[in-house]
C-alpha cells in the first residue's frame, strides 16, 4: 500500500466512516499516516500515528519522521520544545477553507482524499509516509 492507493480508497467516504480498523492496521504496517478533521475541534491521525489533537479554529501540528512532537515541559513557552519545533515539519489544519470544514497544508509529500457529509464536502484529508517527513 502507498499514499496514493490509500487516498484513493478513502476518497468519497462519509464523515464518521473515514477509515476502518483494518485499514488503520494496514496503514500502520505500511508506515502511512492518515490525517482528517472531526467535528469542529479535532484533527485525527491514524495508521503509523494514532492520536488526535484539539484544533478549535485550526492548529499547527509539528512532526518528525518519528511522529508527532509533544511538549514534555509544564510550560507552554518551553525553550527546549521551541527549538524542536523550529526543526520539525508542520501540518497546518485549516478550519472553514474553500467550502470544506477542514483542509490541511503541509510541505510533506502527500496524497489527498475527500470526506463527505450528507453528500457535500466536509474534509480534504491527507495521507503521507511517516519515514518521508523531513
Amino acid at each position: 500500500m502507498d499514499i496514493h492507493s490509500l487516498a484513493a480508497l478513502l476518497d468519497g467516504r462519509e464523515y464518521l466512516s473515514e477509515i476502518t480498523k483494518k485499514e488503520e492496521k494496514e496503514a500502520k504496517a505500511s508506515g502511512l499516516v492518515v490525517v482528517f478533521g472531526a467535528s469542529d475541534d479535532l484533527v485525527e491521525f491514524r495508521g503509523a500515528i494514532d492520536n488526535e489533537l484539539g484544533a478549535y479554529e485550526g492548529i499547527t501540528a509539528y512532526l518528525t519522521s518519528e511522529g508527532l512532537l509533544t511538549n514534555e515541559c509544564e510550560d507552554d513557552e518551553c525553550p527546549y520544545f521551541e527549538k524542536l519545533q523550529e526543526k520539525a515539519s508542520t501540518i497546518k489544519a485549516i478550519f472553514g477553507n474553500g467550502g470544506y470544514t477542514w483542509t490541511f497544508d503541509t510541505a510533506i509529500p502527500h496524497a489527498v482524499f475527500d470526506i463527505l457529509e450528507d453528500g457535500g464536502k466536509y474534509c480534504r484529508g491527507i495521507v503521507f509516509e511517516l519515514a518521508r517527513v523531513p
